[in-house]
């Protein structure tokens, strides 16, 4: 699976704790009595070899689409009497219209996203506050890995109304069980002993605090970098082993088997993911959060604190210019993952051998790229923003790539929180005439867009815009109604 998607989010963690770290005049109220363990800290690299991705984020939605394509029909033909061909279009009635089953690929993903946004606004907030983050992750692992094994009960094309459901409920227990699980990687950072002994220095003037945040940033993004080289490997083993359990099961043999195939390596995918995750419940540390506010309970706290944060945007510019930023870009990068997963899925009609091969090739030059790039910025010192526009130069590439497959069949993907970009998407699909190519005019368009607020992201002045609204809310004056700057 490509580690793009989760790369952005573990990069605002490191963009976010950049601009938001140390006050000079409270020092030592920044230390903790934690200290982050090698065993702790290979448990959290383990997890995410389990959450790769590859149960609801590759195979699940693979299934899914295959499922349509098998109950779909030809619209040449009159309805459901002419199967579709891999040179015809396939379509399927879904939510009142009849639509492409590419379409209705992003219109439910779409919808997954808008219910995940929706959780994550309401639950969000509790990995800020209390002991609450680790229970979370444990739940929604477990609802992941449940979903996973209900995928051998859906075989059949007849069942894909059962599939929508599947394919929504695996996409929210996945990100939601990633978001949680990257909500622990900055205070593992901060807690590792080489920081808190950095931090030490400085306290003791023995080591000036722009050192020590330069120190604390490059050591951020080497777990970044590390987790996703330990997830590569681990995923790449769990491939391999897939292509042995698809020569048992014969998936190239029939349609049948093929379609069995999937849901098959869907609960492999989750047993696999619930082994790797043990040791992270286990080991991980009850780091406390923030106490509620006054007058606040879990099951406010996540709209005050939306409210909180468009009240405080204009004290908080550069921060503000980030996140829309990051909503946009992230839009973009997950719905063109998704429109070149059903391309792809198209192209090799399906077949799980032919996927799986290709994951392979995909994580070993994710796993190099990753290594590359760490190499590069640890060698030269690069900042994290300017990675982070690297990166996303190469997004605008693929959205180009994919732009250029809407007139010809030779290029753009013909031969290999994020709910607007899926659903803009399906329309665009549904109203180009079924051109499953059109949505990446409207991806290239965002994301250029996004592109122009990250450049007038200035890191400096939002480190001590961030400083000052923390030391505001550590005193309760930000959730004062009154405080409204």
């Amino acid at each position: 699976m490509s580690k793009l998607t989760e790369k952005t989010e573990i990069q605002e963690a490191v963009a976010q704790n950049d601009a938001t770290d140390l006050d000079l005049p409270n020092l030592e109220d920044k230390s903790t009595i934690w200290t982050t363990t090698r065993l702790e800290l290979w448990a959290f690299y383990v997890f995410y070899i389990g959450n790769n991705g590859l149960s609801g984020f590759n195979f699940g939605p693979s299934q899914f689409q295959n499922l349509l394509f098998l109950a779909g029909y030809d619209p040449s033909q009159p309805p459901f009497t002419a199967p579709c061909g891999a040179d015809t279009d396939c379509v399927l009635p879904y939510l009142g219209r009849i639509r492409d089953v590419n379409s209705i690929v992003l219109l439910t993903n779409g919808m997954s996203f808008a219910l995940q946004a929706f959780v994550l606004l309401t639950i969000g907030a509790w990995a800020d506050y209390g002991r609450w983050r680790p229970n979370i992750t444990i739940v929604f692992t477990i609802v992941a890995v449940a979903v996973s094994f209900a995928w051998l009960g859906v075989k059949d094309p007849s069942k894909w109304q059962a599939g929508v459901a599947l394919y929504i409920l695996g996409l929210i227990a996945y990100q939601c069980a990633l978001t949680f699980w990257t909500a622990a990687f900055p205070g593992l950072a901060r807690d590792l002993p080489e920081i808190k002994q950095s931090f030490a220095d400085v306290v003791d003037g023995k080591k000036l605090l722009e050192d020590h945040e330069q120190m604390e940033s490059l050591e951020r993004n080497r777990i970044s970098n590390v987790s996703f080289a330990v997830c590569s490997a681990g995923e790449i083993i769990i491939l391999a082993i897939m292509v042995g359990i698809l020569k048992g099961v014969k998936s190239d043999e029939s349609v049948e088997n093929n379609t069995k195939a999937f849901s098959i390596l869907i609960a492999f995918s989750g047993g696999v993911w619930l082994l790797c995750a043990l040791p992270w419940f286990f080991l991980e540390k009850r780091r406390p959060g923030l106490s509620l506010p006054p007058g606040m309970s879990l099951l406010t706290i996540g709209f005050k604190q939306t409210y909180v944060a468009f009240r405080e945007c204009v004290r908080l510019k550069q921060t503000f210019l980030y996140l829309i930023f990051y909503f946009l870009m992230g839009d973009v990068l997950n719905t063109t993952v998704t429109v070149v997963g059903t391309l792809q899925n198209s192209v090799v009609s399906y077949s799980t051998l032919q996927l799986t091969l290709l994951l392979i090739v995909g994580i070993v030059t994710q796993g190099l790229g990753i290594y590359l790039f760490w190499l590069v910025q640890k060698r030269f010192q690069i900042s994290t923003k300017a990675m982070l526009c690297f990166n996303v130069f190469w997004i605008l590439i693929l959205t180009i790539w994919g732009l250029i497959g809407v007139h010809t069949d030779k290029f753009g993907f013909k031969h290999t929180s994020a709910f607007i970009g899926p659903l803009v998407s399906s329309a665009i699909i549904t109203a180009s005439g079924n051109n499953d190519n059109m949505p990446f005019a409207f991806l290239f368009g965002l994301g250029s867009l996004s592109t122009i607020f990250l450049y007038f992201v200035d890191v400096k002045k939002s480190r001590i815009e961030c400083e000052e609204f923390v030391a505001a809310e550590a005193r309760r004056k930000a959730f004062d109604d009154a405080n409204v700057p």
